[in-house]
């Protein structure tokens, strides 16, 4: 097969005949073969199945399947049927009748599903030891940890072996697999995939990740993947995003302050930290300093309160049953949630509301924030010598985010000296799925480097726009103008600045009889490009705005001067009939800059 797995490229190669489902399959059998030296795999669809899911897909158009002939694996917490979930327990495995909704989405796709992966059993850790299937090894040195609690599906797409894959992220175990393997590792949204078919952690703060090679691939699986399912009670529609920082020429990110910043004795690590402050700094980005205290005190609720009790009502049954068969580290942790009281959960769910309160003010100065996905790496014989410690040393950037409900994206951001991989994670309020994915693609495109562990180039990027913004662009060409008298009636709307253009070569422009409002004709000869800027403000503001414009103006199409068409400001014929022609000035504020006297 010629080049990576990431989607863009399959489809390029499906597109062009110069592969086929069945073919690649085929190869996919042929890397899998012998032993699984890495201990991705729990279990694994047999050769006839896979034959078949790629069968299905002959003759249909591939425009119509956005994931056609997509290989992905699963983490064994994620309901595939045909094959048992064990969540990293075999005494625990049950035989599901039917995939789980978002497994399901992506088969309906045209996703080819692989199997099933190895994980920290119960989902209970972010370092990939805690299995009794074995240590999931890291894709780029086999002594070093690969991650958890989604280590097979981290390590399945670094080593070529799915195109994408699902993970759960309950505290971290998306994002800190994906830093340690060189992917990207997205956490949604809360609620945004459905958890039904998913064993849980911590039901009330799981999420459904995703690893991919690309932050495209990621927005792909994710348009795909994400939706309302009444049949989970803790499922949420993605709302418009607004406005889309991660492709703004200009935004602002923070940045931890010095005393919180943690490595744990990496100096290479700090060291790919700065370089990629500074790169978030040339892509437009104002860093702000942030105060990290209040999201880390936020973290320590999460295995110290209610929610290890959440964890031990998950598999309550089984584990006063067979509490015997709990890996020890998992088994320690779950236990200490059986003496959490009523009282107890309500005194933290108390101090979490205070602390969100604290932590959502942030954004109000910030768009996004930046932070070490994990502060140091160890290797496999370190963590199981001090499984606890070292444990919660990698879940110090990342317990806090289900708290508080926030998106993240953990994108690569280089190698170490020893040739291991370190990752940054981009933070924002929910929603901000499509930003955070955005912004990342530049970081990977700035960065550059090579995909996974599989040696294949980082391909350009793909512009995207698979998620609904929520965003109405409207051209202004008067007094709405940046520091002219009307302006604030966007700013105060939350509208942004986007560009300043200029319109085709087909209008004229006026001064209207007042002298403090231009009026803009659309003409068949004789026109002139006019000064323009362009605004996006939320959708649900645009109809007060529109409402408050007084005739002869209104609202129509006006077309740019690089051929697109926005919303813009456009007069009656009959307003200009006593109007100034001022077209030969080309926009208003030079027309105002030349008069000798200026109407306020």
């Amino acid at each position: 097969m010629n080049g990576s797995l990431d989607i863009a490229n399959l489809r390029r190669l499906y597109q062009s005949g110069e592969l086929t489902p069945l073919k690649l399959v085929e190869e996919l059998l042929a890397r899998m073969a012998g032993e699984d030296a890495h201990h991705i795999w729990i279990s694994r669809l047999d050769a006839d199945t896979l034959r078949a899911y790629a069968r299905t897909l002959e003759g249909q158009d591939i425009a119509t399947l956005p994931l056609y002939g997509t290989p992905f694996a699963i983490k064994d917490n994620i309901d595939l049927a045909g094959l048992p979930t064990t969540a990293g327990c075999p005494d625990y495995a049950y035989s599901p009748e039917r995939h789980a909704t978002v497994v399901q989405r992506l088969i309906d796709a045209g996703a080819i599903p692989i199997g099933k992966t190895n994980l920290d059993q119960f989902a209970t850790g972010l370092n990939g030891t805690r299995s009794p299937y074995g240590a999931c090894r890291n894709a780029f040195n086999p002594d070093t940890i690969s991650g958890g609690s989604s280590s097979g599906s981290a390590v399945a797409v670094a080593l070529g072996l799915a195109s994408f894959s699902l993970g759960t992220d309950t505290a971290g175990s998306g994002r800190v697999p994906a830093a340690f393997n060189n992917l990207v590792g997205h956490k949604p949204s809360c609620g945004a995939l459905s958890t039904r078919g998913v064993v849980p952690a911590c039901r009330s703060l799981d999420a459904v990740s995703i690893f991919a090679l690309t932050a495209e691939d990621a927005e792909r699986v994710l348009a795909v993947a994400a939706g309302f399912d009444t049949e989970d009670e803790y499922s949420l529609p993605l709302a418009p995003y607004g406005f889309d920082f991660g492709r703004a020429p200009n935004f602002r990110f923070g940045v931890p302050m010095a005393k919180d910043l943690e490595f744990f004795g990496n100096t290479e690590a700090e060291r790919l930290f700065s370089e990629a402050v500074e790169r978030l700094r040339t892509l437009g980005g104002t860093p702000v300093a942030v105060d990290l205290a209040p999201f880390l005190e936020t973290a320590r609720l999460l295995y110290g309160g209610p929610w290890v009790a959440e964890r031990y009502l998950a598999i309550r049954d089984f584990f006063d049953a067979h509490s015997d068969k709990v890996f020890p580290p998992v088994r320690e942790i779950i236990a200490g949630g059986r003496d959490i009281s009523a009282a107890d959960t309500f005194d933290h769910l108390y101090k979490l509301r205070a602390a969100k309160r604290i932590c959502d003010a942030v954004w109000d100065d910030i768009d996004v924030m930046l932070t070490p996905t994990a502060g140091t790496i160890y290797r496999v014989e370190q963590l199981q010598a001090d499984p606890i410690r070292l444990n919660s040393n990698l879940g110090y950037y990342t317990n806090f985010m289900n708290l508080l409900e926030l998106a993240a994206t953990a994108v690569p951001a280089g190698f170490q000296n020893d040739g291991l991989p370190f990752g940054i994670t981009l933070i924002a309020p929910p929603h901000q799925d499509a930003p955070l994915l955005h912004l990342a693609s530049r970081m990977q495109q700035a960065l550059g480097g090579k995909l996974g562990a599989t040696n294949h180039p980082l391909a350009p990027a793909e512009p995207l726009k698979l998620l609904p913004d929520g965003q109405v662009r409207v051209a202004v060409v008067g007094a709405h103008l940046s520091g002219l008298p009307l302006n604030h009636q966007l700013t105060e709307r939350n509208a942004r600045l986007v560009a300043t253009t200029q319109t085709a070569p087909t209008y004229r422009l006026y001064a209207l009889p007042d002298g403090k409002r231009p009026g803009l004709i659309q003409v068949q000869e004789g026109g002139a490009a006019i000064a323009c800027e362009v605004w996006e403000m939320p959708a649900s503001q645009f109809g007060s705005f529109v409402a408050g414009i007084p005739a002869p103006l209104g609202i129509g199409k006006l077309k740019l001067a690089d051929g697109s068409c926005v919303n813009g400001f456009i007069c009656e014929g009959i307003g200009v009939a006593d109007a100034q022609d001022i077209t030969g000035y080309g926009g208003w504020r030079a027309w105002l800059a030349g008069r000798v006297l200026i109407v306020p």
